[in-house]
């Protein structure tokens, strides 16, 4: 991937070297307040109760960062890709007579806290609709190497591309209209749901690979081929079978790794955000 002549995004917050340490417990209003902010954006509110009880209050350490070369490059390669993601949403938001808000993007070590709450770096990038900010470990990029066997920087381009599909989401009101309808749905119904919502933003990191490409000529021969293969491993039908030997569909939240394919292909092969409805697509 042709990136080293792109621009550098003023968003990137770099936080590694900050550190999260167990403090006291929260309880009373400060559970239940978790646990409603959790309702509102579609969290089961279990996950939190059992988050609050093993995890108790973060409590922020700073400490010396020792960053290797390897990692200040990931980070500058990290700020060029998402300022192309805000080149090509701003012309795309203007097209579609709106305005595009730009998210920050959190580089962490280890584990973090989130307007979502907090996260260790085992849950991978992940986008939090209640502050607009995304947040990546780049310590994922190793393990989207060496264990998920996606190597290549146009790979590493597609998670983050992913994570800003859904801050698009988001913008548009569609993150909201889903997350609403988890009250109203069974788990099995709101997993379906929740898969359409993500294989939407892997044809909207698609869209972006379009237009950036046209923009900056960034793909180079197997760039393609190294995204798709990296949402082909994250599929979950593969993460379940690498991780219990079989595969329950009725459980998947993101989508196959045929349909992660599929719909990344349709939105780098039309380059149009229309073509990217998965809500009103039977056959994902």
């Amino acid at each position: 991937m042709r990136w080293k002549l792109g621009r550098r995004s003023t968003n990137v917050e770099d936080r590694r070297g900050i550190r999260l340490t167990k403090g006291a417990k929260i309880g009373g209003i400060g559970t239940l307040i978790l646990v409603l902010v959790g309702l509102y954006f579609g969290i089961d509110p279990s996950v939190i109760l059992q988050q609050v009880s093993q995890v108790g209050e973060p409590v922020q350490q700073q400490r010396a960062a020792k960053t290797t070369a390897e990692e200040n490059i990931l980070a500058d390669f990290v700020s060029v890709v998402l300022a192309d993601t805000e080149d090509v949403w701003r012309n795309q938001f203007i097209k579609m007579g709106g305005t595009y808000q730009e998210p920050n993007l959190i580089l962490f070590t280890e584990a973090v806290q989130s307007a979502c709450g907090y996260a260790g770096a085992a849950t991978g990038p992940f986008y939090c609709p209640a502050d607009n900010k995304v947040y990546i470990d780049l310590g994922f990029y190793k393990d989207l190497k060496n264990k998920m066997n996606a190597p290549g920087d146009f790979a590493q381009a597609y998670v983050i591309a992913h994570e800003v599909g859904h801050h698009v989401q988001n913008l548009l009101g569609i993150s909201n209209k889903v997350h609403k309808m988890r009250q109203q749905l069974s788990k099995t119904e709101y997993n379906r749901m929740s898969v359409r919502l993500e294989l939407q933003a892997d044809c909207l990191a698609g869209v972006w690979a379009n237009h950036a490409d046209k923009m900056r000529n960034i793909l180079e021969p197997g760039d393609v081929g190294e995204a798709l293969n990296a949402a082909s491993m994250i599929g979950d039908d593969r993460l379940q079978r690498q991780a219990r030997g079989r595969v329950t569909p009725d459980s998947f939240t993101h989508g196959s790794s045929k349909q992660r394919v599929k719909w990344f292909e349709i939105g780098l092969s039309s380059g149009n955000v229309q073509k990217c409805d998965t809500f009103n697509n039977r056959a994902l």
